[in-house]
């Protein structure tokens, strides 16, 4: 009873936000468009990535820190950042890489070992390409983005290991109001083996979607919401399911200085189950909440 009032909860304010964005947008019609400048996209929906891939020549410097808390037992929190270089080579074509780094803070929970740690965690790289522009008379834009990364530690252990992982994704965003507010929507595919410590091999795969609304209040401040559909496999041909979880939370994007910016974004599982398991939400292969802060510097 208590999970299913929780769940109530969260739908609840899903609504209430999804209405108060409609209501903005309906104030927002009776405002010149061309007093607002366009905005790159591709930060602006929290953990869901627009389409959006800067301006030809542009670099960018950023910070991102993802946190994921809380487990079926214990205490359990795990964060990564990516220190990260980008530039824009083309018009069409956005190119980043940089470092990773982790922390682990875990106690009591089951499968995992007690840990509280800091470590340099491996590389990435991401590769964008803008397959379908935004015109005056198309407001839907599309990128495809491939992101292999090397990992020295797991995300969700804290473990020393050797992970390989190709994130593919589908990053769409469409215009519903000029300027002012915005619909994002991802495909994602993220395929990864582990070879551990132990000498074990182990293969998986992550298979989702998310939706976003991001909506301009003023020039230099969006507030929105989005929520997020993923599916777990122990195969990366996706024949081995395991569970699948739905996460949804408030997203926000501040543009501080035409060249700096920040976006924070929280999302809450609502929803999950594992394969064979009766409990409520999927706490194995997801957490119960993750938090996002990224800093970025265009130079």
């Amino acid at each position: 009873m208590r999970r299913a009032i929780e769940v109530e909860r969260h739908a609840i304010l899903a609504i209430h936000v999804a209405l108060a964005l409609l209501c903005l947008g309906g104030i927002a019609r009776a405002d010149d468009a061309n007093d607002w400048l366009e905005i790159e996209t591709k930060y602006i929906f929290g953990f869901t990535t627009g389409s959006g891939i800067g301006i030809e020549g542009e670099r960018e410097f950023t910070v991102d820190s993802i946190g994921r808390f809380g487990k079926r037992d214990g205490h359990y929190t795990a964060t990564e950042t990516k220190y990260e270089y980008e530039f824009t080579p083309s018009q069409f074509v956005q190119i980043e890489f940089g470092a990773l780094g982790s922390t682990h803070n875990i106690g009591g929970v089951t499968d995992l070992d007690n840990r509280n740690a800091a470590s340099f965690a491996g590389g990435f790289a991401e590769f964008r390409y803008l397959a379908l522009e935004r015109t005056s008379d198309n407001p839907l834009s599309v990128t495809l983005a491939f992101e292999p990364n090397v990992r020295l530690i797991d995300e969700t252990s804290g473990e020393h290991v050797h992970n390989y992982e190709f994130e593919t994704t589908v990053n769409a965003d469409l215009e519903l109001l000029r300027n002012r507010l915005y619909a994002g929507f991802d495909l994602l595919y993220e395929p990864e083996v582990t070879w551990t410590a132990a000498g074990d091999t182990v293969r998986e795969a992550t298979l989702g979607g998310s939706a976003a609304l991001s909506f301009r209040i003023v020039p230099n401040v969006l507030v929105g919401g989005e929520v997020w559909y993923l599916r777990h496999y122990d195969s990366p041909t996706l024949s081995a399911f395991t569970g699948d979880a739905v996460m949804l939370g408030p997203t926000l994007y501040v543009q501080f200085t035409p060249k700096m910016f920040m976006v924070a974004a929280w999302n809450s599982q609502v929803w999950g189950r594992e394969a064979g398991n009766s409990l409520a939400l999927n706490l194995s292969e997801f957490q119960r909440h993750r938090a996002r802060l990224k800093f970025a510097w265009e130079f």
